[in-house]
């Protein structure tokens, strides 16, 4: 296989790492400065351990890891003048492995940082404060943090699997609860936060620490092994990848993070279809077989992967249960009594189908109609039945697995990019409701129509779900049912606001808000909503004649 120069193994699968804290589980940022224009820096660490034995006496301390790092360079010293090892890992801590008692932790910054500054100022080195508190607990810093989070997509997995010629185990491991030890379970690799959690728990490091501790090292490994092959820094650490804190949480350098195009998906022996099948089980006969009460879901597994860059945006718990073993019908503690319908249909969340196609709606293409729609599930039988297709019950195809049922049922199904011809379209509509003040409105009623089509025309998820010809008419005529030839807009708008229906606008409330609020959405500037006259004629007035 061949070898890419890029950047080595970061731990797992679709990490998402944050920064460090290599003297402190700190705050992530520094938001009271002095300065009117701070200085921005992806290195940003407060040093704050203390007031975990109990209140601060004196502000935190902010600590620029990458300035430090820069420094010790010079001076040809490593990570290892401040932090200690333990089985080959670095502690993220500062000259200690463990925080015993407030006197000591304080006692060993005091002394660490002091003496160290001491000694470069004997030097005759730049070096930081050794005398006042007040010039490290200043209490106003000039710097603020940028921090970003970089996601470990499956571009980069790709990047780290190719280099390390699918050496897995490099990275993945599981821990045997009775052995006390970690192993490599070939076929188990699943992403480092289903065991690494946000905060320490019994036998398991955080995830900031486990990425940080792995990732770095490995990447301080391969740095060194490439010393000789090319002994500019900068060139080996596109070899090894980043070991400053700049190089995986500061925008710009996150922007410059080469990006695999059509990154092959990770190989689980994954399905390329799934055949999703609701069921209802007799809660008074619990033993008896499960009774259909949905038409199954024919899922794309591998569009579904060419579309997202984690696995996580679905699999958020493990790569190896379904939804269902942990959301079942009536809720369980796994799966925080998250009901399956709940899991799949619920429109505020991302892991959900509903909730992931409704965020898909927020692309300006999508926007301008999709904003605008009654927000919230659609319950007609129809609607569910784009998702929910009946099987086959005799004949071809009655008898299939699951996975083969699923393929044909995913071949039937159709998809519309086009709404009606011409002819059926009228060209243009003039607004003359309400006409007094400013001359009836020119509407270009087909041009409109064809660029929403030629909006979404490469959009397979927008042209499978718009699948009946007056589907794109919804946009604006909204609560109208769907035909060729709709109701005005007058029907349901009167021309004053009624009282009755507070919810419902005027006429003029109408027009403003579904043109005005389309073109926010999908970024057309004109016309300016503060000129009339962009969309209106001012009446010429009339002339008295005897």
């Amino acid at each position: 296989m061949t070898k890419r120069k890029s950047l080595l193994m970061l731990t797992g699968i679709f990490i998402t790492a944050t920064v460090v804290a290599i003297l402190t589980s700190g705050a992530q940022g520094v938001k009271d400065v002095a300065s009117d224009s701070p200085e921005v820096r992806a290195d940003v660490i407060m040093i704050d351990v203390l007031k975990n034995f109990r209140e601060l006496e004196q502000p935190p301390v902010v600590f620029l890891h990458d300035l430090h790092t820069n420094a010790l360079v010079e001076q040809n010293k490593d990570c290892a003048s401040c932090h200690l090892s333990e089985k080959d890992l670095q502690s993220p801590k500062f000259k200690r492995l463990t925080d015993t008692s407030r006197q000591e932790v304080m006692d060993t910054y005091h002394t660490g940082c002091m003496q160290c500054h001491q000694e470069m100022e004997t030097a005759g080195v730049k070096a930081g404060p050794v005398e006042k508190c007040g010039d490290c607990h200043h209490g106003k810093p000039e710097v603020v943090s940028e921090r970003q989070l970089i996601v470990f997509d499956k571009s980069l997995h790709y990047r780290h699997t190719e280099r390390t010629e699918d050496k897995c185990e490099r990275c993945h491991h599981q821990y045997n609860e009775v052995t006390k030890q970690l192993f490599y379970d070939k076929g188990k690799e699943g992403a480092c936060v289903y065991c690494h959690k946000q905060q320490l728990e019994e036998n398991r490091i955080s995830i900031k620490q486990a990425s940080h501790l792995s990732c770095i090292a490995c990447h301080r490994k391969t740095l060194a092994e490439n010393k000789e092959v090319t002994p500019d820094e900068d060139s080996r650490e596109k070899i090894a990848g980043p070991i400053q804190c700049s190089g995986c949480h500061a925008e710009q350098k996150l922007q410059l993070i080469k990006k695999v195009e059509d990154a092959p998906g990770m190989k689980r022996n994954q399905p390329d279809v799934a055949l999703i099948q609701p069921a209802k089980i007799d809660l008074d006969n619990p033993n008896l077989a499960p009774i259909v009460v949905m038409n199954p879901v024919p899922f794309d597994h591998k569009t579904h992967q060419e579309h997202n860059d984690t696995c996580i945006v679905c699999h958020h718990a493990s790569l190896d249960k379904t939804c269902s073993e942990c959301h079942t019908l009536g809720g369980a503690k796994d799966g925080k009594f998250v009901k399956l319908e709940q899991a799949m249909h619920q429109i505020d969340s991302e892991q959900s189908c509903f909730g992931c196609h409704t965020k898909k709606q927020q692309k300006p293409s999508c926007a301008g109609c999709h904003s605008l729609l009654a927000k919230g599930r659609k319950q007609e039988a129809a609607f569910c039945a784009q998702c929910h297709m009946e099987p086959p019950q005799a004949g071809i195809g009655a008898n299939l697995e699951p996975q083969a049922m699923a393929s044909m049922l995913l071949r039937s199904r159709t998809s519309t990019p086009y709404t009606y011809t011409d002819e059926d379209i009228p060209e243009a509509v003039t607004i003359e409701d309400l006409e007094e003040q400013y001359e009836p409105v020119y509407f270009p009623h087909r041009k409109i129509v064809r660029t929403l089509l030629a909006e979404t025309k490469d959009d397979k998820l927008a042209q499978y779900f718009h699948r009946q010809k007056e589907t794109v008419c919804q946009a604006c005529h909204h609560n109208s049912p769907a035909a060729k030839k709709p109701p005005r807009c007058y029907s349901c708008h009167g021309k004053p606001f009624d009282a009755k229906e507070p919810l419902r606008p005027g006429m003029k409330g109408a027009y403003h808000q579904q043109c005005f609020g389309c073109h926010k959405q999908m970024g057309i500037k004109k016309p300016d909503p503060l000129n009339c006259m962009e969309c209106h004629q001012e009446k010429k007035k009339q002339v008295a004649t005897k």
